[in-house]
């Protein structure tokens, strides 16, 4: 540390106060100081008393002069520059030993102690006792020794099936077992043999009973899971919370499911089926343009196979691709062309005079039966075919598929065809109204729809 001489000292102070303006910095930069605290030390004690504040002081404080200076800065609410300043104490920091020492053990801290080495030699430490024989141990003290032993054993089981041990475990570990043993044994005793300060004890069992904030949402994704039968990820959920009216971001969300265990299940692989060769096949009008302005502008359709008990049963339904909505379907345990026959039948119904959409499926042979091709040119609609052996083309429909299966079809466990046509019918339902679709604003097909044609 640089020592400066009084002449300096002075020199530097008289200059900052005939200039001022420029503060303790500006001048402390000026004379080459390493730091403009020093020069506003010098200033202070300049101002307090004079030529005699910048002198070199080497000063032995009783502890009395000690309490006073912390009485007289505690009562005076200063700093400890202000105070060593009017107290004239070459380094402030001191003052801020004493304080220290003086809360921690009171004014006998304070008092000076003699500089250099102690003269007395340390006394040796006493060679640790050997322990006493069980014979020579009272019966008070073999109580106490027993008692002492199963405290440990049932603190170590119990730390052993929260952790893999008591090194690996955490303080709220260790805290929740003394907390459950302190009913049978000494809590001091405990947390001595927990290596656990009791502030810190009573810390992490404030912790533990701490309101969990996200209690009510925890409980709104639950019911949202559970009402759409673990169908929906995050994504979905968040945008039904938002609905509800919750702003909340979708990263809580998906922390919040992983924390609750909820997780939608993995789409399964989709059923492909054999595509005959007969009749007439339509040009791909289509083209993979999968999006439509208006309702009744793109239809397309196909038809998929489940398997139940030993039968099966066939859906053929026709998907609106302005809203992903099934208009119309229809079930049958063969694959008869009256199955598709009568879903057309369905679909044309809900048309107004003037919509024409146009339908697009795969080279089923049904679809290039003469009877359904002259229905379409009737209601003058576009038939529009798949490339052979290219399911991307109607990806739409086989998407649908694949999202009916994964929700419903291999959620459930099915008794008879019956039940599960009964079954596709209620989850056709739920699609179309209640199962919202991020890609429509989160609302579901036919809230899409309604809310576009009262715009």
């Amino acid at each position: 540390m640089t020592k400066y001489s009084e002449q300096f000292k002075l020199a530097v102070v008289q200059d900052y106060l005939a200039d001022s303006s420029i503060g303790y910095r500006g001048i402390a930069k000026r004379h080459g100081l390493t730091t403009h605290a020093m020069l506003e030390r010098w200033v202070m004690a300049y101002r307090a008393h004079g030529n005699a504040g910048l002198s070199k002081k080497f000063s032995k404080y009783s502890a009395e002069f000690k309490l006073s200076v912390l009485r007289h800065m505690w009562d005076n609410q200063l700093s400890m520059l202000q105070t060593a300043a009017k107290f004239d104490i070459r380094h402030h920091a001191m003052v801020g030993i004493w304080e220290r020492a003086y809360r921690d053990g009171g004014i006998e801290a304070l008092m000076p102690r003699p500089r250099g080495r102690s003269k007395e030699m340390p006394t040796p430490e006493p060679a640790p006792e050997s322990p006493p024989d069980d014979d020579k141990l009272s019966h008070e003290q073999l109580l106490a020794e027993v008692k002492q032993l199963r405290m440990e054993l049932a603190y170590n089981k119990k730390i052993a099936s929260l952790s893999s041990g008591p090194a690996e475990a955490s303080a709220a570990e260790k805290a929740q077992v003394v907390h459950e043993l302190r009913q049978l044994f000494p809590m001091a005793d405990l947390l001595k043999l927990a290596n656990l300060a009791r502030s810190t004890f009573y810390y992490q069992r404030k912790s533990l009973q701490a309101v969990d904030k996200y209690e009510q949402l925890k409980e709104q994704i639950r019911t949202i899971f559970n009402s759409h039968k673990g169908r929906y990820g995050y994504r979905r959920i968040t945008a039904g919370l938002r609905q509800l009216g919750r702003q909340v971001n979708h990263k809580t969300v998906q922390r919040l499911m992983g924390t609750l265990g909820l997780k939608s299940l993995v789409r399964p692989k989709k059923y492909h089926s054999f595509k005959g060769e007969v009749g007439h096949a339509a040009s791909n009008a289509l083209q993979r343009r999968f999006n439509a302005k208006t309702a009744n502008q793109k239809w397309v359709t196909d038809v998929t196979e489940f398997h139940v008990a030993g039968e099966k049963l066939y859906l053929s339904p026709v998907l609106d691709l302005y809203n992903g909505e099934i208009v119309a379907f229809e079930t049958s345990k063969r694959p008869a062309f009256e199955l598709v026959n009568s879903m057309l039948k369905k679909a044309l119904a809900k048309l107004g005079p003037n919509e024409r959409p146009m339908l697009h499926s795969d080279q089923g042979w049904q679809y290039r039966m003469p009877a359904y091709q002259r229905q379409l040119q009737e209601r003058q609609l576009v038939q529009s075919m798949s490339r052979k052996g290219n399911c991307l083309d109607n990806a739409a429909m086989e998407s649908f598929f694949a999202v009916l299966k994964s929700e419903y079809f291999y959620l459930n466990r099915f008794e008879s065809i019956d039940e599960l046509r009964d079954g596709l019918a209620d989850y056709i339902h739920y699609y179309n109204n209640d199962r919202i679709k991020l890609k429509l604003k989160g609302l579901s097909p036919v809230q899409y729809r309604t809310q576009a044609l009262a715009a």
